[in-house]
């Protein structure tokens, strides 16, 4: 029996953690499903806000799994697939990995008896459309060309010129692909099973290399012998700095949220232990979405990513001035 696979892919910001936990809430209760999950930090945020998904998880930190010839992503699948009988798996690579390499690995001769390749989904803000950032940016260009659905996130917010530029899109660039509205990733699951369509040569995008993190704080201890660790990463013009206490350190629920929101960066993701139980945080540009939930997680993570170099220690000064013990 081989695997029905989707690709989900959407750059920084789009929303693919979200629009996977709606679709994993549509799961079939006989089904057993998996996801196999990339970041472009080292920390791990999409696994911890996956893990009470009901799906099994694999994660892939650090860069993109499609680089060092796709080693990392073989790895990953081949550990899925060798120990666990699937019905579907759902890969989410990182908002600034190329696809190419990632669809050519799962149409090869090696996957022909694992894997059933379905569409491919790829999250868009449209209001991303009117930066030059991204519209200059041959991932964001080639995630969009190779989907076979494009969803239109976040619709709840667009202007009536983000509407425009969106349709003005599709008309250009959408070739005749089913583009559906969305808000917060709701979508409906008869989508994983659209007929995957031929998008032709893919172009092979930047040759990108994420290099070893740089020098930063390692393993640390914190006051009343608290342990945590910082690490550093950076590639494709964005760098990341992401940060995990263990599970004796709670923050102020209010002092953690200031800190989230006067950050000076462009991404924010969080799993943290606070009073209350367990604080999620999901905050690009000025988007800022929380949760809370009773139950506290095991450890607390915290992952910032821009385009610009920052003040890690700054950053992280402020941070520490939030935690309560």
């Amino acid at each position: 029996m081989t695997t029905k696979t989707n690709l989900v892919t959407g750059f920084l910001g789009s929303g693919k953690t979200t629009t996977l936990l709606h679709l994993l809430a549509q799961k079939p209760a006989d089904q057993r499903w998996a996801v196999l999950v990339n970041e472009f930090g080292e920390i791990g945020i999409d696994g911890a806000l996956l893990a009470e998904s009901g799906a099994i998880l694999k994660e892939i930190p650090g860069g993109c799994m499609c680089c060092v010839n796709g080693l990392p992503m073989q790895v990953g699948l081949n550990t899925l697939l060798q120990h666990n009988q699937l019905d579907r798996l759902l890969i989410e690579p990182t908002g600034l990995g190329h696809p190419k390499q990632i669809l050519a690995m799962l149409d090869s001769p090696s996957y022909e008896s694992w894997l059933d390749p379905q569409a491919t989904l790829c999250l868009l803000d449209a209001r991303q459309l009117a930066d030059t950032r991204y519209l200059n940016n041959e991932n964001f260009r080639d995630q969009l060309a190779a989907a076979d659905i494009i969803i239109a996130n976040k619709q709840d917010r667009y202007s009536a010129q983000d509407r425009a530029r969106l349709a003005e899109w599709q008309n250009t660039y959408g070739d005749g692909r089913t583009m559906v509205a969305a808000t917060r990733g709701a979508i409906d699951i008869a989508l994983l099973d659209m007929t995957r369509g031929a998008r032709g040569e893919l172009p092979d995008g930047l040759h990108h290399r994420h290099p070893s993190p740089a020098a930063g704080l390692a393993a640390l201890r914190l006051p009343g012998n608290t342990g945590w660790r910082r690490v550093l990463n950076q590639g494709q013009g964005y760098h990341a700095c992401g940060w995990i206490f263990d599970g004796d350190t709670r923050f102020d629920t209010i002092g953690l949220l200031e800190w989230v929101r006067l950050a000076p960066v462009e991404r924010v993701k969080a799993v943290m232990r606070i009073p209350e139980g367990t604080l999620t945080v999901n905050r690009h540009g000025q988007d800022l979405q929380i949760e809370t939930r009773p139950a506290p997680p095991p450890d607390s993570r915290i992952e910032v990513i821009t385009s610009q170099p920052a003040d890690w220690n700054t950053l992280q000064y402020t941070l520490l001035k939030s935690r309560l013990y």
